[in-house]
């Protein structure tokens, strides 16, 4: 009894079915590495709002924001350096910006620094394994803070363009009211001219005098007067003579 054999497998057949499986395996890992990532960085925003923008001053807010920026990216360009991987809680800047400022030490936490002693100094030190949550925190930290700028220097203009746009008002609100003064006075002084050469020229009314030639009073004395004029007698007619 004859007995039928399989075929050898076909290599490329083979190939291509683990290389699909490379495929999916990949989509699966890369899809659900995506959505952790994407978890982690709502985790820092959450961190920076309301965990640190909202407890504290705006200002003291955005200066530790600065400050942990400044740490990651230090770490970031250089990993190896040592000085960059800690930093001490007992430092001024550290202290104010960091431990006092509610949130922000969290938020350095998050990125992968834990409290050590060394040498009796308190330390934060970095840990090499969080390196991912070192970047997505420094990406965060960045758009943050470019985002408030931005806000910023839009205020900073608009209230520039409101306050010249008041100044704008109010010198021509003045201008205007010196035209108007002049204009008054330009009025003014044409009214008053025009009354003077009026009443030069045409009698006043309403009882004021009028301009006219003067004449010699009633009882003036006529020249010669005190003096009698000679007058010869009169003449008086006679009648005429008679006659027969």
């Amino acid at each position: 009894m004859s007995s039928e054999t399989s075929p050898p497998p076909d290599p490329e057949a083979l190939a291509a079915a683990a290389q699909r499986r490379n495929v999916t395996t990949e989509q699966v890992i890369s899809g659900s590495e995506l959505l952790r990532q994407r978890e982690q960085r709502q985790m820092f925003r959450r961190l920076i709002d309301p965990g640190i923008s909202r407890p504290n001053p705006q200002e003291a807010a955005m200066a530790s924001l600065k400050i942990l920026s400044k740490i990651a990216e230090n770490l970031i360009r250089e990993p190896e350096n040592p000085k960059f991987r800690q930093f001490k809680s007992t430092n001024d800047t550290i202290r104010r910006r960091l431990i006092e400022t509610k949130g922000a030490l969290e938020y350095a936490i998050e990125m992968g620094f834990r409290p050590e002693v060394k040498e009796f100094q308190p330390l934060y030190v970095w840990n090499e394994r969080k390196s991912e949550e070192l970047r997505i925190g420094a990406q965060i930290l960045q758009e943050t803070i470019e985002l408030a700028e931005q806000k910023s220097a839009r205020s900073q203009r608009n209230a520039a363009e409101a306050k010249g746009a008041a100044e704008a008002v109010t010198r021509n609100v003045l201008l205007a009211f010196m035209d108007d003064r002049k204009t008054k006075m330009l009025r003014d002084q044409r009214d008053r001219h025009n009354r003077e050469v009026q009443a030069r020229l045409s009698p006043s009314v309403d009882g004021e005098r009028t301009t006219s030639p003067s004449l010699p009073p009633s009882n003036a004395e006529m020249p010669g007067s005190g003096h009698t004029l000679s007058s010869p007698d009169p003449v008086v007619d006679e009648p005429p003579p008679y006659r027969d």
